[in-house]
């Protein structure tokens, strides 16, 4: 990325943006041949320049799916930056981000069971129902996650709104242990979470 777009998408100035673009037309093609790149889009919702990113997003909409050398994508960034306002927006546009797959597979999805922001979580789910059954390398979906790692909170809202849309086949989902969440529960000794999991 050229060093003046870096400052503008840094600075999130949509008028700047576009004065860029009347000059060199084709200043936001620079990452289109390079597998990793950190893009402006990765700047701006990194910075939580909400509007920004949602201009690049419109203008560039195959920004939201590349990944920085670090394997993340902007959505990523704004959330690991805790860009929440940035985050919202951009899955309220463009819903299909909750599944980009960064390093080891994780989707943002993923990472917000992980970290128990529940009200994200209920934002992505309702957003993009499908995320659910993205799976990282170790064949973990968020249910196993969130069961794995403790999250108590997540695991409540995940379970309910399994049954609530009628999606407990992902109660079935194996990891790469052959493990499903309720055995997952019983080798992580919570006696609470394998008494409302039931056995399929």
């Amino acid at each position: 990325m050229e060093a003046r777009l870096a400052a503008v998408a840094q600075e999130g100035n949509i008028n700047a943006l576009y004065d860029l673009i009347r000059h060199k037309t084709d200043v936001l093609e620079g990452t289109d041949d390079i597998a990793f790149a950190e893009t402006p889009l990765h700047t701006a919702a990194s910075a939580g320049h909400t509007h920004f990113a949602i201009e690049i997003m419109s203008l560039k909409p195959m920004l939201g799916r590349k990944l920085n050398p670090y394997g993340l994508s902007p959505l990523d960034l704004a959330l690991r930056n805790g860009r929440t306002e940035t985050v919202r927006q951009l899955v309220k546009f463009y819903p299909e981000l909750i599944r980009v797959r960064g390093k080891e597979r994780l989707t943002p999805l993923h990472y917000v069971a992980e970290k128990d922001e529940v009200d994200l979580l209920a934002q992505f789910l309702v957003a993009c129902p499908a995320s659910i059954k993205d799976v990282t390398i170790r064949g973990e979906t968020a249910l196993h996650i969130v069961v794995r790692t403790g999250k108590t909170r997540a695991f409540q809202d995940i379970l309910g709104w399994l049954r609530r849309t009628g999606k407990d086949d992902v109660l079935n989902c194996r990891d790469e242990n052959r493990n499903k969440v309720l055995h997952v529960a019983a080798l992580t000794n919570q006696p609470q979470a394998c008494s409302q999991v039931p056995n399929f």
